[in-house]
């Protein structure tokens, strides 16, 4: 059975990286948003869920019954710690992070960066941090039939349009294979072995997107948990030069 979609009131958005140049919004729903899917989809009795401490961490566990088997299936994930209220945090993530496990939420990840320029919003500055009191609205969002974000409008508390994307064409947009080249081929025993680094090339390529876009490496590294960009997995960095393929050049965001 098909996950609903994620529409505008149900999606909010959070900054997660600013400076005096400007800000990057991430895309986010809460655990109640979660929940009212699982009722949606598969009913207040078809579904449940429960929490395990392991090792200190907080882990969630969703089941779902299958209607023809009665069997419950379950899919499992760990919650990260949040600034205030350690264990509602946890458990709130892990939650959200199981139910991502049953495509719930997914869609959200195929956003392109959401890069602000300072223009556009009220940055300011205290005690040498940047911060900006504006709310951030989906003012409209739609899918594509591989259910990745075909279009995106975001506008501010004053009404105004802040950020505006539509996917491009993929015969005519640029594809990251444009800016990637291949890496040497290894045997798979010495690559197992060898720690996973981006070819210089390949950082050349990230850069050269990421000034292009003005999106921050921060942000990159905020969004896909990356702590070294030199050592994301090759998957994180194709990821990462297909969401920067389609985010608009700094100039024109």
């Amino acid at each position: 059975m098909e996950m609903k979609k994620h529409v505008e009131d149900e999606i909010e958005c959070r900054i997660a990286v600013i400076n005096e140049k400007g800000l990057s919004l991430l895309l986010y729903k809460d655990a109640r948003v979660d929940q009212r899917i699982l009722d949606e989809t598969f009913g207040m009795f078809g579904w449940k869920c429960s929490h395990q401490s392991i090792d200190g961490n907080l882990y969630c566990t969703v089941e779902i019954r299958d209607r023809e088997t009665g069997e419950w299936i379950a899919k499992q994930d760990v919650g990260t710690t949040g600034y205030a209220e350690k264990e509602k945090s946890q458990a709130s993530d892990s939650f959200k992070r199981a139910c991502f496990n049953w495509g719930i939420g997914r869609e959200l990840y195929s956003a392109p960066f959401i890069w602000v320029p300072a223009a556009k919003v009220q940055i300011q500055k205290k005690d040498n941090r940047y911060y900006c009191n504006d709310n951030f609205h989906v003012a409209s969002i739609t899918y594509n039939d591989s259910r990745e974000i075909s279009g995106l409008l975001i506008t501010s508390d004053k009404g105004n349009g802040i950020f505006e994307w539509r996917a491009q064409n993929r015969a005519t947009g640029m594809d990251n294979a444009t800016i990637r080249h291949p890496v040497k081929k290894e045997s798979a025993k010495r690559s197992a072995a060898k720690k996973e680094y981006l070819s210089k090339v390949q950082m050349k390529g990230l850069e050269a997107e990421l000034q292009r876009t003005g999106v921050l490496i921060e942000a990159v590294q905020q969004r896909y948990h990356v702590d070294d960009p030199a050592q994301m997995s090759e998957e994180t960095y194709n990821k990462v030069m297909k969401a920067l393929s389609e985010t608009k050049t700094a100039d024109a965001a």
